[in-house]
């Protein structure tokens, strides 16, 4: 069967996909956040307070984008 007729043959609510994607997408997101971060704090240890702060303002949005993601198709009933 090719890809198209396996997309076809899927039943059912599509909107679990958007689950699968509302937990990759932040969480590839925080990796990189937290690993530049990484990189940062290793190449100036004196900003290490100004990096810190920016790593969690980063982590939480992409945390709320993950909440939001998963929430929404409860609020919309899709």
């Amino acid at each position: 069967m090719s890809a198209v007729e396996n997309l076809a043959a899927v039943t059912g609510s599509l909107g679990s996909i958007g689950y699968g994607l509302a937990a990759i997408g932040p969480g590839v997101g925080i990796g990189i956040i937290f690993g530049n971060g990484t990189q940062a704090l290793a190449r100036q240890p004196e900003a290490a307070g100004l990096i810190r702060a920016n790593q969690i303002l980063g982590f939480a949005f992409c945390e709320a984008l993950a909440l939001i993601g998963l929430v929404m198709p409860f609020v919309f009933g899709t």
